[in-house]
Order: C-alpha cells, then structure tokens, then sequence
C-alpha cells in the first residue's frame, strides 16, 4: 500500500451509490475521504477541509462541476482535481482541460485505473510540494498584483489603488475581479458571474452581479456611466479589458 497518511479526497458526485464506492475504495487504499453530493456543497467542504485531491463529476444538481472547478482556480491553481463523468464528450473533455482540470475519466471507468489515476496525482502533487500532508493549500492567485490603466490590485493584501485613492476590497469585491481579470476579454452572462463567483445556489439574483459591477466601475473608471473596463454587453452580461 502506498503512503497516503493524511491525504485526503474530497468526492463531489450526485450518485449516491457511487459515490459511497469510490468512498469505500479510496479508504481500502488508506485515504482519508469525505462526499458532497452536489456543488454548492463541494465547495463549501473545499473550503473547510482542505483536500489533497478532488474527484470530481460534471452533472451535478445546481452548480455544475465545471462551475465548481472554475471557482476553485480562482483561488488555488494547483490542486489536482479529476473529473469523473458520463459525459464523455471531446468537447467536454476540452472545457474541463482549458478550465484546468488534471485528468478525466469517463463513466462507466476501470476501478484499477481510477485508483492508479488518483495516486498518480497525489504522488506529482507532493513531488512539487503544493499539498504536502499536514500543509496548507497553496492558492494561485494571478501574480501578486495586477495593473490595468492607473489601477493596481494587491491579491495579498485585498487592497486597490484607484481614481480614490486606497480601496479595500471585500471578499466578494476581490473573488469578483479574479473572475473578470482570468478572463479577460470573453463576454461573460450574469449567469455565469453567479456561478463562479458567489456558488448560485438559486437564492441570489442577477440584479447582485449589477450593482457590484457599479460600485467597480466607482473604484477603478475615470467616468463610470462611459466604462472602459468593465463594460456592459446587452443581453448578454459584462466583458473586462483595457487597451
């Protein structure tokens, strides 16, 4: 058996039955492993417990699993994450890699080669050091700052320098750039602005994204009603860029 002390799995998958076995495989194989059974959930655990590795499916109640990867690389570019899904299509296949998954599986899938998938991970992630056991989650913020026109965002210290001088921004404020800043210039639907930066568990409307992006263009454009950067797409949403 290899050494897994301390290393833990969290499964973020729907299906209660498979979920349970990939929990009862993984533990034979000495890993600690916990289970969400839909998105909101799995990233409310990732937070708290602070896995090694994340299974995870795509076709999940509420928030999808792609919506669950892309909130996590937000803030933490390194943790291995393995999509496990029947959607076994190229084109989903390419979502996942370009969203920055590690590996996918399709269903129905070899145990064997899941379990050797998942040690293949864990043992490339402790090489690099990112998730030692006992150690913290090493987050992948986009550089320490990041400047467009005369603004510049502290990531470390959650702090802005713009037209008003010192901002400090809020967890939400801060969560909601690194969204726009990693995709930079794609047009992207308050829907997915939900998803990604708040975990829309349904309860929250669009009107939200709107009045943040109000109070961004407060802090970061010479004249908010004409933006330059954080400008509004009709019908659609809200794209960020700057010459």
């Amino acid at each position: 058996m290899k050494d897994t002390q301390q290393k833990r799995i969290l499964v973020i998958e729907d299906d209660e039955h498979i979920a349970q076995g990939l929990k009862l495989n993984l533990s034979l194989q000495g890993y600690e492993v916990a289970t969400a059974g839909n998105g909101t959930l799995g990233l409310q655990m990732w937070k708290e417990w602070n896995p090694h590795l994340i299974v995870l499916d795509i076709m999940l109640p509420g928030l999808d699993g792609l919506s669950v990867l892309r909130h996590i690389r937000l803030e933490d570019q390194r943790l291995p994450v393995l999509i496990l899904s029947a959607k076994g299509e190229s084109n989903d296949k390419v979502k996942g890699f370009s969203y920055g998954v590690d590996d996918y599986l399709a269903k129905p899938f070899n145990l064997e080669e899941f379990l050797m998938r998942v040690d293949r991970l864990l043992t490339r992630s402790s090489w690099s050091g990112d998730h030692a056991a006992g150690g913290g989650v090493a987050r992948g913020d986009p550089g320490k700052t990041y400047t467009f026109g005369d603004n510049t965002i502290n990531f470390e210290t959650m702090t802005a320098k713009g037209k008003e001088g010192t901002i400090y921004l809020t967890d939400q404020e801060m969560r909601l750039i690194k969204v726009f800043i990693a995709n930079r210039g794609k047009p992207l639907s308050r829907k997915l602005l939900l998803e990604v930066g708040w975990g829309y568990s349904g309860l929250t409307t669009t009107r939200t994204v709107d009045n943040f992006i109000v109070r961004l263009r407060k802090y970061f454009e010479d004249d908010p009603e004409n933006p330059i950067y954080f400008k509004s797409i009709r019908s659609i949403g809200y794209i960020f860029d700057h010459p």
